[in-house]
């Protein structure tokens, strides 16, 4: 069992923060929250200060996710486990924890850079977090959603995440390597999916090329109105769809995508599967989607 409970953050340095605010105030339902730093971007889905903090900079990038662990005494085990398998794990300053709000913090990288950051003990914001369209995002003991990054070695990402991290293998993709923008080879490549809680996956893998360090954030709403006010506005304001509305063959999701300000994508979805590890049985797939999900522009 993995001592990580959800997916809690994403930390985006971004060349535009401005667009960012009207993108995930405007354009996702997100409610923009307080933080340290007034230059940058605080947006909240539920009560939690933030789910996704945009800071200003040079490039567009994700710079971490979090991940959030039950308390000091999960942190700590991480922390020994993190170290006995050879990763460099650096403690948070004091700075560093005003700034996301939590009590303790460690952070991370995976084997193919990817900053992970694991905390405990996050504030939580009294004001409630009351969209202005009405979006409810579902979160709770499923964090904020899922993310899939990049990894170019799948068995050296199966051994970090399960063997390291503890996460566990939900489903595999085979993947054919032109659909995802890689030369053509009789080769397939591997997307993996894997989960930490009741959320089918938290994070998936897949050696898919991503520029800004991260292929997609899915975020869960609660109905298919939400889904469907949301791709209204995508259309009103001009915001990028990359895919039509579709649903997935694996954890169910009728969703779109969408691509933000920083060039990574946004997967806005609702109806997502939750599995019991006592019953789930692990398969794996060819099909992305039972219908729909036709992308324009070849990313997911």
């Amino acid at each position: 069992m993995s001592l990580i409970r959800s997916l809690g953050y994403l930390r985006v340095e971004a060349t535009d923060v401005g667009a960012w605010r009207e993108f995930g105030v405007g354009v996702l339902g997100m409610v923009e929250g307080r933080g340290p730093d007034p230059d940058s971007v605080y947006l909240r889905m539920d009560d939690l200060a933030a789910r996704i903090v945009v800071v200003p900079g040079e490039q567009d990038r994700l710079t971490a996710t979090g991940w959030e662990v039950a308390d000091p005494a999960a942190l700590g085990r991480l922390t020994a486990i993190l170290e006995e398998a050879g990763a460099a794990v650096k403690p948070a300053a004091g700075d560093e924890l005003a700034d996301r709000r939590v009590a303790q913090l460690v952070s991370a990288d995976d084997p193919f850079g990817n900053r992970l950051e694991f905390f405990c003990g996050a504030a939580l914001d009294n004001r409630p977090a009351l969209s202005r369209y009405g979006t409810r995002f579902v979160t709770g003991e499923q964090g904020m959603g899922h993310v899939v990054l990049p990894a170019g070695d799948d068995a050296a990402a199966l051994r970090f995440y399960t063997e390291v991290l503890g996460f566990r293998l939900r489903d595999s993709m085979r993947l054919i390597p032109e659909t995802v923008g890689l030369p053509p080879s009789d080769q397939p490549l591997w997307m993996r999916f894997l989960g930490c809680g009741p959320r089918h996956h938290s994070v998936a893998l897949a050696p898919i090329p991503a520029p800004s360090g991260l292929v997609h954030l899915m975020v869960e709403t609660e109905t298919i109105d939400d889904v469907g006010l949301a791709m209204d506005r995508c259309a009103k304001r001009g915001a990028p769809l990359i895919s039509t509305l579709g649903r997935h063959a694996n954890d169910q999701m009728i969703s779109f995508y969408v691509r933000t300000p920083s060039g990574f994508d946004i997967e806005y979805g609702t109806g997502g599967a939750t599995v019991d590890d006592r019953t789930w049985v692990a398969r794996q797939t060819t099909a992305h989607s039972v219908w729909g999900h036709r992308f324009f522009g070849g990313g997911h």
